[in-house]
């Protein structure tokens, strides 16, 4: 039976014994064991965030790789070459590549005209737009058809300013030019920025080792992903300022 005394709560009593009091936990010990399952809890929605990101750079990983493979075959009104380094006068073999692929483009006929992008990097050096023309001009492609940009010095400068070359000359269907990695976040800034844009990747490529591929897949990532969580808040897309 229940002991009926007030002053010893849970008490039982056992016939030819005597009365004992079951313990309550201690405060300190109730205390303890809380914060020892806030902690098990906090762990376990770490682990499950973790989880998630890693996936998603995983995906975003073999998104882009994937992506480019992507080659669009219609004819354009031209062609726009992202911009890559350039030694002194001649184009970095990097930029030499995606050239070669734009001029391949004009004379196949599926562009009218060549964009090419890039600014200075060194004072004392040609704008990498101007090393481009002038390689391009040295194997064959007319003056005439090719227009450039110098003012550019990342991906989305190159395309924002390029796109205002093309506006100029009322070219609206455009292909962009650059190594396959680096096509998914090109086309995405493109799009982003109004252009009627379709990916033209390079058949060839300087990153041909294992090695140069995962760096250049790892920043790829990195930098796309980067994009996209800016994005509401980039000042280029909000302002159509490429200086903000």
């Amino acid at each position: 039976m229940l002991d009926a005394r007030p002053n010893l709560p849970y008490t039982l009593l056992d016939p030819g014994t005597a009365p004992f009091t079951l313990m309550q936990p201690q405060p300190g010990k109730r205390r303890l064991c809380g914060m020892r399952n806030h902690f098990y809890t906090v762990r376990k929605i770490l682990a499950v965030v973790t989880g998630l990101l890693l996936a998603l750079v995983l995906y975003s990983a073999w998104d882009i790789y994937n992506y480019g493979n992507n080659r669009a075959t219609l004819q354009t009104d031209a062609a726009i070459v992202l911009g890559a380094a350039a030694w002194g006068e001649r184009p970095s073999p990097v930029f030499r590549e995606r050239i070669n692929h734009a001029i391949a483009l004009y004379q196949r006929g599926d562009v009218r005209a060549i964009i090419f992008t890039g600014g200075q990097g060194d004072l004392d050096e040609p704008p990498e737009a101007i090393v481009a023309k002038r390689y391009a001009i040295e194997r064959g492609v007319p003056e005439a058809a090719i227009l450039t940009e110098t003012q550019s010095r990342t991906t989305q400068q190159n395309l924002y300013y390029a796109g205002q070359v093309a506006a100029e000359h009322h070219l609206t269907q455009l292909l962009i030019v650059s190594d396959p990695l680096h096509m998914k976040r090109a086309i995405a800034m493109a799009k982003d920025l109004g252009m009627e844009a379709y990916p033209s990747p390079t058949p060839t490529t300087r990153y041909q080792s294992a090695g140069s591929q995962i760096e250049f897949l790892a920043r790829e990532t990195y930098f796309y992903l980067t994009y996209l969580a800016g994005r509401p808040f980039d000042p280029l897309l909000q302002t159509g300022n490429a200086d903000a």
